[in-house]
Order: C-alpha cells, then sequence, then structure tokens
C-alpha cells in the first residue's frame, strides 16, 4: 500500500507541476484558440487550471499526510541502535609531529644525489 501510494503522489506531483507550468503567470490560463466562450476559451482554460491546481495540490498535501503516517507506524523502536560500542582501542598510537613514541620515520632519501643530466 505504502508503495503504491508513493506512485500515486509521483503522478499527482508531476501533474502539478505541469498544471502550474501551464498558467500564464497574469492568470490567463492557456490562450488556445478556439470560441470565444467555452471550455477552450482563455477565461475557460484558466478556471478549470485554477480549479485543477488547487485540487491536484489538496491531494498531494493528503498523501503526503498519509504517507508520513503510514512511514510512522512502519517503524518499530527495536530497529535503531541507541548505543556505542566503546570497547574498540586504536592499534598503536602514532605521533604525526614525531614526538617520544613516534615510530621511526623511513629512509627514503638515497645516500648520494642523483643527476639525471649527467652522462
Amino acid at each position: 500500500m505504502f508503495l503504491f501510494l508513493t506512485v500515486v503522489q509521483a503522478i499527482v506531483a508531476a501533474a502539478l507541476v505541469g498544471v502550474i507550468l501551464m498558467q500564464r503567470s497574469e492568470g490567463g490560463g492557456l490562450g488556445i484558440g478556439g470560441s470565444p466562450s467555452g471550455m477552450l476559451s482563455a477565461r475557460g482554460a484558466a478556471d478549470f487550471l485554477t480549479r485543477s491546481t488547487k485540487w491536484l495540490a489538496v491531494a498531494f498535501v493528503v498523501l503526503s499526510i498519509a504517507l508520513a503516517a503510514m512511514a510512522v507506524e512502519g517503524v518499530g523502536v527495536d530497529g535503531v541502535e541507541s548505543t556505542l560500542d566503546r570497547s574498540v582501542t586504536p592499534a598503536e598510537t602514532v605521533d604525526p609531529l614525531g614526538g617520544p613514541g613516534a615510530a621511526p620515520a623511513p629512509d627514503a632519501a638515497p645516500a648520494e644525489p642523483v643527476d639525471p643530466l649527467a652522462d
């Protein structure tokens, strides 16, 4: 049921985005041609898009609340680990500044300098 409602909410969200993007910023609607009166006029399209936006937004909020309620019911307290394992000890202590107790640094420098241009 949770998966089904999630898919329905995704479809409602996509439809809501589409309906909002089809509206003019002044509230004029689509402005598609047709008869001057009726559903295909600019005024009829604006009314339809406004009503569609309202009902899709209501459906989105209701689905969000329902999904949140279902998610709270599905989560059990037993699955949450609230304690930390503090018995872990470091393998060895290493001083990054090379003070007492530091591991000896490997000798990376060669004994005599090498001249790459010498033949």
